[in-house]
């Protein structure tokens, strides 16, 4: 599948004439990365990450305000500012707002600076300045995507966050409207209690190899509203891009079992002439009702990893190996 329409840039056409890949029209690069996540990323090398992303036809990108208390926007917007803004697609979030490390919030399109933070706000005012940051951050001024994320409340979110996105769709500030989160059921409940006012939703390592829980609930209820799936997190925080290296899962170690589950995909793989981490970036693609993907890096060579991965034939026979040996209760299944 691929990104829908109110999900596309605007204007279609790759500054190099080419004609697009699955990595153009299914993958999208998670910025979160470029904001210090976990570790310090220079800004040339923020830059040149997000460049890569350009070359290898990559034109839908997705940050917030709470990756790096607003480094990420800022360089994202800096690495985007000779684009033509029509040619991609930014994806931000709002329901955190940035504070220094007084506690107070920072001015319009700063950042938290050392010791700054992000709090939960989901009320309309929260929301829309949020949004005022981020424009100012990314220097533009209209958002494709703007998520909510991780609402601690689902009451407040649908009280106060919720219907003032819908006000800024109308105005045309955002052209879509969603929810991201890791957890699945807050995500549910939104998209049946939002009177079809969601446009896409975001599961953040809840579709993946090891992980398909969101195929239970969050998934069927979109599915029956219309609303878009964009699957995130599709490495489980490392395991599932390099169970030795990296055996994270959801930021913490890995459990033995994940490990071990990980380490049998990954020699599955390589017998196939295949990587890990190119399937666990595909592998959501073959869900029902998954449109894109959202793939972080902090480096050129990370973009090219799942860039590369987009456009490799994989044996269909490696498929059904995965899926027998995730656990017994994650069998990918018709919705």
């Amino acid at each position: 599948m691929a990104f829908r329409a109110g999900l596309r840039p605007l204007t279609s056409a790759r500054p190099d004439g080419g004609a697009g890949t699955v990595a153009a029209s299914s993958f999208g690069l998670g910025c979160a990365p470029i904001g210090n996540l976990f570790t310090p990323v220079a800004e040339g090398d923020a830059e040149a990450t997000v460049g890569r992303a350009l070359e290898r036809g990559v034109r839908f990108f997705d940050t917030a305000p709470h990756y790096g208390e607003g480094v990420s926007e800022l360089r994202l917007g800096r690495a985007l500012a000779d684009v033509d803004r029509d040619t991609v697609v930014i994806a931000t979030k709002v329901g955190r707002v940035i504070v220094d490390a007084d506690g107070a919030p920072v001015p319009t399109g700063g950042t938290g600076g050392p010791g700054g933070t992000t709090v939960g706000d989901l009320s309309r005012d929260g929301v829309l300045r949020s949004l005022e940051g981020s424009l100012a951050r990314l220097g533009t001024d209209r958002v494709d995507v703007v998520y909510l994320h991780d609402p601690a409340d689902v009451d407040e979110a649908l009280r106060g966050a919720l219907p003032a996105l819908l006000e800024l769709r109308d105005q045309g500030v955002v052209r879509a409207v969603g929810v991201g989160m890791g957890r699945n059921a807050p995500v549910a409940r939104l998209v049946r209690e939002s009177a079809g006012a969601l446009d896409v939703v975001m599961p953040a390592g809840r579709v993946t190899l090891i992980d398909r829980t969101a195929l239970d609930d969050l998934l069927p209820a979109a599915r029956e509203r219309g609303v878009g799936v964009i699957a995130a997190g599709v490495y489980n925080s490392g395991v599932l891009a390099d169970p030795v290296a990296a055996p994270f899962f959801d930021y913490h170690p890995a459990s033995p079992e994940q490990v071990d589950r990980a380490l049998r995909m990954a020699a599955a793989c390589d017998a196939a002439g295949a990587t890990l981490a190119a399937a666990a970036a595909r592998w959501p693609l073959r869900v029902p009702g998954v449109e894109a993907v959202v793939v972080g890096a902090r480096t050129p060579a990370e973009v090219d990893v799942f860039a590369d991965a987009a456009d490799v034939s994989v044996p269909e026979h490696l498929w059904a190996e995965l899926d027998a040996i995730a656990a017994p209760n994650m069998q990918l299944r018709a919705l």
